[in-house]
């Protein structure tokens, strides 16, 4: 088709249709072109043309960006569709018409900026930064657009980030978008100066916990996120991928011995008992997120989604729930340095085994600025969430949660209700680390024991008879 092109279309040839003009205006023979179409155009073109014919779609030059570098065709459905409504938009990947169409959605995001709440991603994406990028594709094995990186922001204006990565090189092919978000979420770091240093040596924890406070925590869970090197981030990835992931972990995992060998469950093939055994152990994730899945995360779900534990239960690994693995040390009570020493031996049993299986001289994507590398700005860095259930009904009762957030804020932690953020506070609260880049995990883990010593101390100056609820 296109070859026909050469002898009869002027804006093909020089006119004598012997002669070519490039795109440089330079001349080259039809032989050349001929070749070049033949060797450069026809292996990306032919299968489009084909795809074309068989979708016989309404909207050919949006599905035309979607194959060739917007968001890839086959993995979304457009809002405002009948395909939309009826997708389950908890799991299925939905695109704004806008960026589906890779054109900037002007009206929504201005509205957005001019809101009370503006998320980093709408303060960001700004027309001079889409002018910059809209047709950027990432180096990444993704080829990540921005298009589909905004897209959780642009439908979901409550969200605090919005926006996401493909793959690790999405972060530099787009660096004018991502290191301001970067800048705004992780407060206090600076990316012209510093640099993230990853260290998970708990003997370098200086602060010890009290007595006090070890006698009112009731459990203590810390994790780590990390993305392997050889497969693009999960928004950006697709079910092959996905399950091509768990196959190479549970290699990995059959290798583990002693007191971190365990089992391997996948959504897909375990049986009721066990997937109610996870629910009661409160280890299984069920994904069920329409931010997140406006980012990708959760497409072909549940496949390629596993978790493994250890036989004591207390070393749990998520496989593809967000990023592509959640290593978490856990355990009742308050041994903080046990279960953060435990957390180190098993990422660094991980992170051998993984570079064991495949062969490769690094396991997981990080950044020679930013360190760790996840889907979401806000995780960068370690990666790490520390945290601890600890009692301290007097405090609330005397204060209220709010109070006790904004204290923790000042020690750089933070406090959410005990099951999870933004559930119901009664007598105890969830204290984890507030930082995630540009310290060291060890410090991070020694923010959450100053913090947990210091409301132990707190609960501890209250009198015991009830005090009045606070207001």
């Amino acid at each position: 088709a296109f070859a026909g092109h050469l002898g009869a279309d002027p804006g093909w040839c020089g006119g004598s249709g012997s002669l070519v003009v490039t795109t440089s205006g330079a001349m080259a023979s039809r032989e050349e072109a001929l070749a070049y179409l033949r060797d450069k155009v026809d292996p990306i073109f032919e299968p489009l043309l084909k795809k074309l014919l068989a979708a016989r779609p309404e909207d050919v030059k949006a599905f035309v960006i979607a194959e060739l570098g917007g968001v890839p065709a086959g993995k979304y459905v457009v809002e405002g569709t009948p395909e939309a409504d009826a997708a389950d938009q908890d799991f299925d990947l939905v695109m704004n018409a806008q960026l589906a169409r890779n054109e900037y959605p002007a009206a929504l995001f201005e509205a957005q900026r001019a809101a009370d709440h503006t998320s980093l991603c709408a303060q960001n994406c700004t027309p001079e930064i889409w002018a910059q990028y809209k047709d950027t594709v990432s180096t990444g094995k993704a080829k990540w657009t921005l298009a589909r990186a905004v897209n959780t922001g642009l439908r979901y204006p409550s969200s605090f980030v919005g926006c996401h990565a493909g793959d690790l090189e999405s972060y530099d092919d787009f660096k004018d978008f991502f290191y301001p978000v970067i800048q705004g979420y992780h407060k206090g770091f600076d990316i012209k100066t510093t640099k993230h240093v990853t260290d998970m040596d708990p003997n370098k924890i200086e602060t010890e916990l009290s007595d006090s406070a070890h006698s009112k925590i009731i459990s203590t869970r810390i994790r780590v996120a990390r993305n392997l090197k050889m497969f693009p981030l999960n928004p950006g990835g697709d079910k092959a991928q996905r399950i091509a992931i768990t196959e190479m972990m549970a290699k990995v995992y059959a290798e583990l011995e002693g007191d971190f060998a365990g089992d391997f469950f996948l959504h897909t093939t375990m049986s009721d008992e066990q997937r109610q055994g996870l629910i009661d152990d409160h280890f299984l994730f069920r994904g069920k997120d329409a931010m997140q899945a406006a980012s990708g995360y959760h497409e072909h779900w549940p496949h390629g989604r596993g978790i493994f534990h250890n036989k004591q239960k207390t070393f749990v690994n998520w496989i593809n729930e967000g990023d592509h693995l959640r290593i978490i040390s856990m355990e009742m009570g308050g041994d903080v340095k046990g279960v953060f020493t435990r957390l180190a031996e098993g990422a660094s049993l991980i992170t051998e085994g993984v570079k064991k299986v495949t062969g490769e001289e690094t396991a997981f994507m990080s950044h020679p600025i930013f360190g760790m590398i996840t889907c979401c700005p806000s995780n960068i860095g370690t990666g790490m969430r520390g945290s601890v259930h600890i009692l301290v009904p007097k405090l609330i009762a005397k204060i209220g949660f709010a109070a006790i957030d904004k204290m923790c804020r000042e020690r750089n932690c933070q406090a959410r209700g005990s099951s999870g953020e933004h559930s119901a506070v009664v007598d105890r609260i969830d204290v984890s680390n507030w930082r995630r880049i540009g310290f060291p995990e060890y410090m991070l883990v020694n923010d959450m024991i100053m913090c947990a010593n210091f409301l132990a101390e707190e609960e501890d100056k209250l009198p015991d008879e009830p005090a009045e609820p606070a207001p």
